[in-house]
């Protein structure tokens, strides 16, 4: 089989529409030409003045050629990002450092229900706010103007995206914001892309206000089966096996209780109602609080307990105190439930070098987690493999409660693990109030 021969790419280059006034550079070369011949018929001169004619229209022409050709070149780059942009589900809006809008996509036009024709070339500047039909898309494009923001990247860099949520009518954007540089990262302007998660969130609060009815529905004749468990539990009129079978129940309705409790405050994170209220607290003396309510337990699994407060005597910090409570008993009690017999639970404090932070630790010498299962720990209703075989109980929400409530609070969460030899959980909370976010929202899934 014979390969056809390469196109020529200056030949097909020249072809180009946007090439044609190129054409009549060699026209006018001969035209001079003729007008120098009948001027000074064939000599030196004539050559000479047509070998510079010759030179400088080639020059030119070579120089208008690369030009045509860039801007051809920009002029397909341009129409290919424009349909691109055009087709995206997702709206765009890019506008300069005077706020005049260069890019409004179809998508925009259909959430913001203003046209292309109102806004490009427009500055979209914060006092357009109080004109009819712009509020939202100012507030879209300065998120301070906003009614409530939750911002979920760190400040000063970029992209940054945030969520924000509007009432009448409800509106649930999540927005992302990049800088437009050029080539010597001069700014140019900025570009946001807008995800309308209304119908989303709309879902998630459906589902979220049902499973918190279903739940507060168990609740109540639940904790009066406890409360009558626990009585029969301890009436000595019973016989043994009798106290020993209420005793049984008791666990199990605990155990059920457990996963009710955990369903409601998933369904309560999730619809931004879980409340906190937040006041100073001592870390060190709290953190003693918790393990001293865990000693009993760590007894029963033969485990002992210890607390390295790292050189503080005390630290103070804002915190809602039963949420943080409720956090870091979850990891002190998974710490004993997947540990090792005769094993131990450490809980560390540690000042995070040059930032507003401390960091909370929670060691156990249990078995471990698989390298693959980590990242999936802190989702809804996930459990380990390994975790399944020890306890077969367990709703897999208590490491998502534990995220949302550090998160709440300004921290984050992470894991270190050694198949069997033991997990450390750890967490971050500011030192300085002001880090802390000012709205309630649900992290992750």
């Amino acid at each position: 089989m014979s390969l056809g021969k390469k196109p020529n790419r200056l030949l097909y280059n020249l072809r180009i529409p946007e090439m044609r006034h190129l054409y009549i550079v060699p026209c006018v070369i001969l035209v001079l030409s003729g007008m120098n011949f009948l001027a000074m018929g064939v000599g030196i001169w004539f050559w000479i003045s047509s070998g510079v004619l010759l030179v400088l229209g080639g020059v030119w022409m070579w120089h208008e050629y690369k030009n045509t050709l860039r801007g051809y070149g920009e002029k397909v780059s341009y129409g290919r990002l424009e349909s691109i942009v055009t087709n995206l589900e997702d709206a765009v809006i890019a506008y300069n450092n005077d706020f005049r809008v260069l890019i409004f996509n179809a998508a925009a036009e259909k959430i913001f229900g203003l046209s292309k024709v109102q806004i490009l070339g427009q500055v979209m500047g914060p006092e357009k706010a109080s004109e009819k039909g712009y509020q939202t898309l100012i507030q879209t494009l300065f998120p301070s103007l906003a009614p409530v923001v939750v911002g979920k990247s760190e400040p000063n860099k970029y992209p940054q995206v945030v969520d924000i949520s509007f009432d009448n009518p409800t509106r649930e954007f999540r927005v992302s914001t990049d800088r437009i540089l050029d080539k010597d990262n001069h700014l140019l302007g900025f570009v946001k892309v807008v995800q309308d998660h209304t119908r989303e969130t709309e879902l998630i609060r459906s589902k979220s206000d049902f499973v918190s009815v279903a739940a507060h529905q168990l609740r109540t004749p639940l904790t009066a089966i406890n409360w009558t468990l626990e009585g029969l539990s301890k009436n000595q009129a019973l016989t043994e096996e009798d106290r020993s079978l209420a005793k049984n129940g008791l666990q199990a309705t605990a155990n059920l209780l457990k996963t009710v409790n955990d369903l409601l405050d998933t369904a309560e994170i999730e619809g931004g109602r879980f409340g906190y209220n937040y006041e100073e607290i001592d870390l060190v003396k709290f953190a003693e609080e918790v393990l001293t309510n865990a000693q009993m337990v760590a007894k029963e699994y033969g485990l002992q307990v210890f607390f390295d407060k790292g050189g503080f005597n005390e630290l103070k910090l804002l915190a809602d105190k039963n949420k943080l409570g409720m956090a870091l008993s979850n990891l002190v009690d998974n710490a004993m439930k997947y540990n090792s017999k005769g094993g131990s639970v450490t809980v560390r404090l540690k000042q995070m070098p040059q930032q507003p932070y401390v960091q909370v630790s929670v060691q156990d010498t249990g078995i471990g987690v698989l390298p693959a299962d980590i990242d999936r720990l802190f989702t809804k209703f996930y459990r380990a493999p390994n975790a399944r075989k020890v306890k077969a109980d367990g709703t897999g929400l208590g490491l998502y409660i534990v995220r949302n409530i550090i998160r709440q609070h300004g921290g984050e969460v992470g894991v270190e693990s050694t198949l069997g030899r033991g997990t450390t959980f750890f967490f971050t909370l500011p030192t300085d109030p002001t880090l802390i976010p000012k709205a309630e929202g649900s992290v992750g899934t």
